[in-house]
């Protein structure tokens, strides 16, 4: 069963969203209040996001931002690259892991 993972702001305690959540057949988990280390994944993608497309940008329109934002998610998950991933972006990873030309180590936690 999927599962996602949130903080508890008032989007994800709102009644709408669990709802979906339970029609959709996900397991809605949430952190502990004030331990934004439990997702820490996303909050980091959030502070790339702040400082690599939103503090650049001045919008006059939801198209706009729409646009922006798009612009830079394709660039984030292809050509950007990412630390975790050797400095690799993560289309040219991918390459190498499907021809398997890459050693990938196991994931310990």
């Amino acid at each position: 069963m999927p599962k996602v993972r949130t903080d508890n702001g008032p989007q994800f305690v709102a009644n709408a969203f669990e709802e979906l959540c339970e029609a959709r057949g996900i397991v809605h988990q949430r952190i502990p209040p004030n331990t934004p280390n439990m997702n820490a994944f996303i909050e980091a993608f959030h502070s790339i996001l702040e400082s690599e497309c939103y503090s650049r940008h001045e919008w006059t329109s939801f198209e706009d931002v729409y646009e922006t934002v798009y612009e830079f998610m394709v660039f984030y998950d292809e050509r950007r690259r990412h630390g975790s991933l050797g400095y690799r972006a993560p289309k040219v990873f991918r390459e190498l892991l499907v021809s398997n030309s890459i050693e990938v180590l196991p994931l310990v936690a």
